[in-house]
């Protein structure tokens, strides 16, 4: 009984190292938690839900594919404005299956703004954006954001649409949920009246007019033939009669 009462307050002090160690050697052991993968437009909207349209066409143009390179080798940042499903649907039916490839492209990277914006942004920033689909003049993609209290608004001039939610934001990119489907001008808007045709040009007065002359100008030289050969004949008849008259004078 003696030797269990000295042994206890050794074992009491012993035990915690012991557990201590034990835990220390099982941490060691685990696997180090993975770092996060590379940023992945695709699966930030699958997470969200609602956008299988856009996944799709994302998909088919390989602008999803782009998106992601530029995010991972880029420290510029990206926006993107996300037409979810129901806005899709509310487009006029064969909407896009009426433009070609290309098309498509680039009214998909019109909803790409090539630099971070934060919501706070939207209420100092410059218009019209500039856009991953290029030019910003008035006819081709011009792309305006308005603030009314807490409301932003998208405008591209031939719809107006509402920025309904923040999908996704890290500082480098942004993601936010808009309820129309952004149509630029360049693809949507009005098209340029056709150039109104050459006035007709009026002939010259003279003697082209009275003697119309063909692609290769025969008509012309049949005139002048004709002309020429009248005046040649009369001289031969002319010659004939003044000859005879004069023969006649030595019988007379």
């Amino acid at each position: 009984m003696a030797t269990h009462s000295q042994l206890s307050p050794t074992i009491r002090f012993l035990l915690p190292l012991l557990i201590l160690q034990c835990i220390t050697t099982t941490l060691a052991q685990a696997p180090a938690p993975a770092p996060a993968g590379p940023t992945n437009i695709t699966k930030i909207l699958e997470k969200a839900g609602q956008f299988t349209t856009l996944i799709r066409l994302f998909g088919m143009t390989q602008v999803g594919n782009q998106i992601n390179t530029q995010l991972n080798n880029s420290n510029q940042g990206m926006t993107v404005f996300a037409p979810t499903d129901n806005a899709f649907s509310g487009l006029k039916a064969g909407t896009l299956n009426s433009l070609s490839d290309q098309q498509k492209v680039e009214l998909l990277q019109f909803h790409v703004v090539p630099n971070f914006l934060s919501t706070s942004q939207f209420q100092t920033i410059s218009n019209p954006l500039r856009t991953q689909a290029g030019d910003s003049a008035s006819n081709k993609f011009p792309l305006n954001i308005t603030t009314s209290g807490n409301q932003v608004n998208v405008t591209t001039g031939v719809v107006d649409a509402t920025v309904a939610n923040t999908i996704y934001t890290d500082g480098t990119l942004a993601v936010y949920q808009v309820d129309k489907v952004l149509l630029p001008m360049s693809l949507f808007g009005p098209q340029s009246p056709a150039p109104a045709p050459e006035p007709v040009k009026k002939k010259k007065s003279g003697s082209d007019d009275e003697t119309p002359a063909t692609d290769d100008g025969s008509a012309s030289a049949d005139a002048s033939g004709a002309v020429s050969f009248g005046a040649h004949l009369h001289g031969l008849i002319v010659g004939s009669i003044e000859a005879i008259a004069f023969i006649g004078m030595f019988y007379l």
